[in-house]
């Protein structure tokens, strides 16, 4: 039987998080101002209640009414910290923005073609002269206007209007609007050299300032003594959770062997500098007063980490996650471990409510409840007899418990499943140690040159090991199974299931297994309506991939794939855009129909439909025909008057074409009373056939 007594603030937790929840689902069920009568009037109630429960013993226990005060506590703070809500934001600003000022708020990234960095607005020039405004924003340099990035704190007065961020152009695509918005940022712009001016700097925050600079110099420093462009990466990724010289073939390596993790600085590693510590301070854990210099010299140590990766938001919430743990073992090693997860966990979400919906936030904290609640009785099923196996025996139970705890998200958010995890996990937590601390040890000695050349030789083998193991494990037979489709609700019925499953083994209770049968027979019934539907009709997709024509013409479960021969070799470009919508659709055979652009034009028949795609104005069919699809790529066609030969029943611009030429086609199409239909304005043209 669970009792709530001893988690009490598990209890707080859950509700401060629905309450979150609930106000970034529904932030306007109930309107601002009654939302602050019923908080203030569920404060004076349940004080009220508790103080006459204290005078007379059977009085109402004011417990729920304590609950609901959490509840809407969580409600009103996602509210408080939705920037969207606030009347001077860019996003209420209807007048044309000439110039604004703008201060960079992060360190830059280096993508392909140019830098891409944050900033938040602080003024902003309309036509009626400069006003107060504010908003974060993505700022995108391209690199062939400017050699070095910006950089933290630079403040810039910036000419034109920054654009929302548009929705997804494609059914199924990753929503990065979404994404930004619940990081508050909704507006983008590409600046070139001629739109910016530097006009200073005043960085917010020096804390900040000087982690970033930090950092900065612990990349060039391992660049410095460890040889090769992809063991510079994998360091610098390791150890300082800088990712942007990570290529495809890698990370995709380390997604199908279910070695993601290590990649990104997170609660591994701060776990393994926290037992490192522990480990070479064993002494001090004998007494009380040693207990907490143990405590004070892990903090110290693990927010001093912290600042060298530049305090980004993944090292900040496990290192803040072991704060409380270091701080509730010196204080008594009785704390419950689920309390001091939920501390840690609460204090994030008052800073920062919209965490709760970021993934990496999700799975980590799922991870470390999975590893608290289940590795102890998975380990207790064997004893070893040696400490070599007690020691693999220990990181498969770790890797189990995680694996179990953050399956049905993994399935959500990632669409597949590494079938070797525990193999690859066996090895790669090991040597990912090794080159932690090597890398670590690299930073330290980078003054004294000969030793930190040892160690950036030594570090450069362990990750060329590194490297071989996943490489290895990843050419394996059925190394990875992928294109595995779950929506959200299902992926809370796979949770709800395992969760059944784990309390039959733990309690003994037999009503546990049949609810994980209910629960499961719903899971297939709703897979196996999903694909009877979305596999009973022929499609077309022409979808929108900036500058590529890309189509699919999809069939129970195969893809006839029409494609620039440029897109093809793009399989980064191919997995983002288009790939959802063929999970979505049940897709996995696929067919690259090579001949069809190699020419000035294409025709088909598909399904008794008739596509025609011209590429090219000479292409232009100069005898009557009719298409029921004709599809416009590369600007091809610079009047709408010359198709009259072509009875089309749709036409389609693709993703080929520019922006101005698509709008203009559109401007005659809508004079003439045509039937047109452009990808770049609308998103990807789906139609069932």
């Amino acid at each position: 039987m669970l009792r709530w007594i001893p988690f009490a603030v598990v209890r707080i937790v859950v509700f401060f998080i629905a309450g979150i929840v609930f106000g970034i689902y529904q932030p306007d069920f109930i309107p601002q101002l009654y939302l602050h009568i019923i908080f203030a009037g569920a404060i004076l109630s349940y004080v009220a209640c508790f103080i006459l429960q204290r005078l007379y013993k059977n009085f109402f226990n004011p417990g729920l009414l304590g609950l609901m005060v959490i509840f809407l506590s969580g409600y009103l703070r996602v509210l408080d910290c939705t920037d969207e809500r606030q009347p001077e934001n860019l996003i209420h600003q209807r007048e044309p923005v000439l110039y604004y000022q703008v201060t960079i708020t992060s360190q830059a990234r280096s993508k392909e073609n140019s830098w891409k960095t944050e900033g938040y607005i602080t003024t902003a020039q309309t036509s009626t002269g400069w006003k107060a405004c504010t908003g974060n924003l993505i700022l995108y340099f391209p690199k062939s206007d400017f050699h070095k990035p910006f950089q933290y704190g630079d403040i810039l007065l910036v000419k034109g209007m920054p654009q929302p961020v548009p929705p997804p152009g494609n059914p199924g695509e990753f929503d990065y609007r979404e994404f930004l918005a619940y990081r508050k940022i909704y507006h983008q712009q590409f600046v070139r050299q001629q739109d910016v001016k530097y006009t200073g700097s005043n960085p917010s925050s020096s804390i900040v300032y000087h982690a970033i600079r930090t950092r900065t110099w612990a990349d060039t420093t391992l660049a410095r003594f460890v040889a090769g462009a992809r063991e510079q990466a994998i360091a610098s990724a390791l150890v300082l959770g800088v990712t942007d010289g990570l290529d495809n073939e890698l990370l995709n390596a380390y997604a199908a062997t279910g070695a993601m993790h290590v990649l990104a600085v997170s609660g591994l590693h701060i776990s393994i500098i926290y037992m490192l510590i522990v480990g070479l301070l064993r002494p001090l854990n004998n007494t009380p007063a040693g207990r907490w210099w143990l405590a004070a010299l892990s903090l110290i140590i693990l927010w001093g980490y912290a600042f060298v990766t530049g305090l980004s938001p993944s090292v900040l919430r496990a290192v803040t996650m072991f704060t409380f743990m270091a701080i509730g073992k010196a204080w008594n090693r009785q704390t419950n471990i689920y309390n001091t997860l939920a501390a840690s966990a609460f204090c994030l979400l008052i800073y920062e409510p919209y965490l709760i919906m970021s993934v990496a936030f999700q799975l980590s904290y799922l991870a470390v409840l999975g590893i608290v609640y289940l590795q102890p009785g998975i380990y207790n099923l064997w004893e070893p007899a040696s400490r070599f196996w007690d020691e693999v025996w220990k990181i498969t139970c770790v890797s189990v418990a995680a694996q179990l705890a953050t399956f049905s998200l993994g399935l959500l958010y990632f669409h597949q499943f590494p079938n070797y995890f525990l193999i690859s996990n066996l090895l790669v937590i090991p040597i990912s140690f090794a080159v932690l601390i090597l890398g670590l040890v690299v930073l330290a000695a980078s003054f004294i040159g000969s030793l930190a050349s040892l160690c950036g030789w030594l570090l450069l083998w362990t990750i060329k090991a590194l490297n071989a193991v996943v490489f290895t494990v990843e050419s394996f037979p059925y190394s990875l199974i992928d294109h595995i489709y779950i929506n959200t609700f299902q992926s809370w019925l796979l949770m709800l299931a395992i969760t059944c499953c784990v309390l039959l083994f733990q309690f003994r209770k037999f009503y546990y297994l049949p609810a994980a049968c209910v629960i499961m027979i719903l899971f297939v019934s709703m897979q196996w309506s999903h694909y009877r539907d979305v596999t009973s009709h022929a499609k077309l997709a022409v979808y929108k991939v900036p500058h590529h024509t890309a189509l699919d013409l999809i069939d129970e479960g195969s893809a006839y794939f029409i494609a620039d021969s440029s897109l093809l070799q793009k399989t980064s470009a191919v997995r983002f855009h288009i790939q959802p919508n063929r999970l979505n659709n049940g897709v996995d055979r696929v067919e690259a129909v090579t001949k069809s652009l190699s020419g000035v034009y294409g025709n088909w028949t598909w399904h008794g439909r008739s596509i025609l795609i011209i590429r090219d104005p000479n292409a232009i069919p100069l005898s009557a025909m009719k298409a029921d699809y004709v599809i416009i790529s590369n600007n091809a066609v610079k009047n709408l008057s010359v198709l009259s030969q072509i009875n089309a029943s749709e036409i389609i611009l693709d993703s080929s074409n520019s922006y101005y030429f698509a709008e203009r086609l559109r401007t005659q199409a809508l004079a003439a009373g045509i039937r047109i239909y452009s990808v770049l304005h609308e998103g990807a043209f789906i139609r069932d056939i």
